[in-house]
This record gives structure tokens, C-alpha cells and sequence, in this order.
């Protein structure tokens, strides 16, 4: 009989602990992300169009993952009003982050990589114009970010540095196939840390020319 008990509390918190689970994954999954058209679909690739987005930026220091850390934290302090006055700012998805580089008005963008310094964004829901952004606070930065194209590599799993770095050669290697002029590369993460594995979604991102 005490054994039938534990059993049936074993099953009813692993019940609970698979219904608390599948509620954070729906809940990420509605998390606002920016919109795009796609132009074309090859396997894990994708051509896509970005309209103009305003988004929340800062520049760090160091190893990608440390640099990622650092500047997600100093995002995350304006967007959740921890380092300033009045409401915070819903979540959105992706987190991006890249190379230092200028923002150019035309395509592709194309940057000289500067050893260990990163841009880490935040797209700003579509409910906020510049003007309706509560001020940033120290080290945040909002900017306009234009229309773009780029080609895309979609995978799961962690975003470890060679996860990305195979990802990043696989599309070059089909953008020199399609004989596609490209730029830039840039990341982008949709998820908690929370998140399994397999559920995870990271992209590469390269600017291409109109």
C-alpha cells in the first residue's frame, strides 16, 4: 500500500512538472517576433526580407558567449524599467547579436571584424515608436535598423561557437553556389536558456545586396 503511494505522488509531480513544462514552452513560442517575408526556402535555408525595425542595442567586450551574457543583462535591465523609472517592455524574440559594425543605409552590410567587440539587440515590439521608448539607460542605445535581406541557417540545439561557425560555413558554401553576394554575419537566439535542445532555435544571418 505505502508503495502504491509513492507511486501515484511520483506520477502525479511528474504530471505536474510535464504540464508546468509544455506551458513555458507555448509561452516562449508566443513570444512577439519581428515580422519578414520569406523569398525562398532550401532545407535549413531561407531567404528573407526584414522591414525597418527599432530596436534596443549595446556594445561588449570579449569571448562571444561572456559578451552575449554581459550585454542580454544590460538589455534586459531597461526593457524590465530595473535601471530606470515607469513600466517595462514586453519580451521579444530574437535576441541578436554580432560583430561590431557599422549600420549602413544600403545592402549588404559589410564590417571589418574588430577582435572581441560585440553589438547584442533587442527588437522593440511593434507597439513602440522611437518617440514612445521610455529614455535607455547607460550603455543602451535605440537605433533604426533597415530594411534588409538575408539568407539564413536555422538549426537547434545550443549555439555553442562551433555550432554557429558550422552553421555560418554551410551558408556561405550554398551562397557561393547560388552565386549571391553576400556580408555581414550576425546571430540570432529565440530562446530561455530554459528551453531544451532540441526545441531550440538559433540562427545564422548574413546581410545580402538587393
Amino acid at each position: 500500500m505505502q508503495k502504491r503511494n509513492w507511486v501515484m505522488i511520483a506520477a502525479a509531480v511528474a504530471g505536474t512538472a510535464a504540464a508546468g513544462a509544455a506551458a513555458f514552452i507555448v509561452r516562449e513560442k508566443r513570444t512577439e517576433q519581428p515580422p519578414y517575408t520569406v523569398e525562398r526556402t532550401d532545407g535549413a535555408i531561407e531567404l528573407r526580407r526584414y522591414p525597418e525595425l527599432l530596436v534596443a542595442e549595446t556594445e561588449t567586450k570579449g569571448p562571444r558567449e561572456k559578451a552575449l551574457g554581459s550585454g542580454f543583462g544590460r538589455l534586459a535591465d531597461y526593457i524590465f524599467a530595473k535601471n530606470r523609472g515607469g513600466e517595462g517592455i514586453a519580451m521579444t524574440a530574437p535576441v541578436l547579436s554580432e560583430r561590431d559594425a557599422p549600420i549602413a543605409m544600403t545592402a549588404p552590410v559589410t564590417s571589418e571584424r574588430t577582435g572581441d567587440q560585440w553589438r547584442t539587440r533587442f527588437v522593440m515590439p511593434a507597439k513602440y515608436t522611437r518617440e514612445a521608448l521610455p529614455p535607455p539607460g547607460p550603455g543602451v542605445t535605440i537605433s533604426t535598423v533597415p530594411a534588409r535581406r538575408v539568407a539564413v541557417y536555422r538549426f537547434s540545439g545550443f549555439a555553442t561557437d562551433a555550432a554557429l561557425a558550422k552553421a555560418e560555413a554551410a551558408l556561405r558554401a550554398w551562397l557561393t553556389k547560388e552565386r549571391l553576394e553576400s556580408g555581414a554575419v550576425s546571430y540570432a537566439f529565440y530562446n530561455s536558456p530554459f528551453m531544451p535542445a532540441p526545441l531550440r532555435r538559433n540562427e545564422v544571418m548574413i546581410a545580402l545586396a538587393d
